[in-house]
């Protein structure tokens, strides 16, 4: 479990500032119990988090990227941000990295699904877990894991969460998330933004890449991850509680976001 003083192996220096005072060049940090203090904050290592139970929402720049159950997300050196979750457990791994390959994969924010092989690499790797001596097997196993990242990438794009910086989209995007459970119709949409339809729907698809449409979709299903990670509703009762008529009509929109269908134990 994490403390105040601590985060991934890094000491706090000020809210939100950690000193890096390990001395290895990759350090491996498990939880089967993660706490979450949400301050946003930053380290000069890049990370690899993989969540094993539970989810993670990871709020950088002006998005939120959804790291859901057997998940990876690769956060390069240097980039504030700040980790949310009220999942009833997250069972995660961290691995810092101090150096970089020259690979332009290492210079971008990567969610992707976790291959049953690099699974298996991570779960060998917490054999290491808060290791701060030297390990000549970790250094080589850790160096071919990081090698082979781009090799493993099949990257989801909707589980990105666009926030817009213009004020009027932003209150049509907190509208959804507080309304997604009713049929919303474009006309209570742009009377949020006080635009015309067509000027709505231009300036959304400008500013996040995706449509209002895609938009209601992915907060619909991320919202049924939230709820199947409860393990107290059926699949159609969760489909029923985020918007949807049918549980077919819900797995169909799941699975074109996810690409897996909906379990209860996802």
């Amino acid at each position: 479990m994490q403390n105040d003083r601590s985060k991934c192996g890094l000491t706090e220096q000020g809210k939100g500032i950690y000193v890096d005072l390990i001395p290895k060049d990759m350090y491996v940090w498990y939880e089967d119990n993660w706490q979450h203090d949400e301050h946003e904050h930053l380290h000069e290592r890049s990370q690899l988090t993989f969540v094993e139970e539970g989810y993670q929402y990871f709020h950088l720049d002006r998005n939120i990227y959804l790291v859901p159950k057997n998940h990876v997300i690769w956060i390069p050196s240097g980039l504030k941000h700040r980790v949310v979750s009220e999942a009833s457990q997250v069972k995660l791994m961290v691995v810092l990295f101090k150096s970089d390959l020259e690979n332009s994969f290492f210079q971008d924010i990567h969610v992707f699904p976790a291959p049953a092989v690099l699974i298996e690499m991570l779960r060998y790797a917490s054999k290491w877990n808060k290791l701060l001596t030297e390990d000549e097997e970790q250094a080589i196993f850790l160096k071919a894991l990081q090698i082979s990242l781009p090799n493993f990438c099949k990257e989801s794009n909707y589980l990105q969460i666009p926030v817009p910086g213009d004020q009027r989209l932003l209150s049509v995007c907190n509208y959804i998330n507080n309304h997604y459970t009713i049929n919303l119709k474009i006309e209570e949409l742009a009377a949020q933004s006080t635009l015309s339809i067509r000027t709505l729907q231009r300036l959304f698809k400008k500013e996040t890449g995706i449509t209002l449409k895609k938009y209601i979709q992915l907060i619909r299903v991320l919202k049924s991850i939230e709820l199947i990670d409860t393990k107290q509703h059926t699949l159609s009762e969760i489909g029923f509680m985020v918007g949807y008529k049918s549980l077919a009509a819900f797995t169909a929109s799941y699975y074109s976001i996810m690409r897996n269908h909906p379990n209860r134990k996802y």
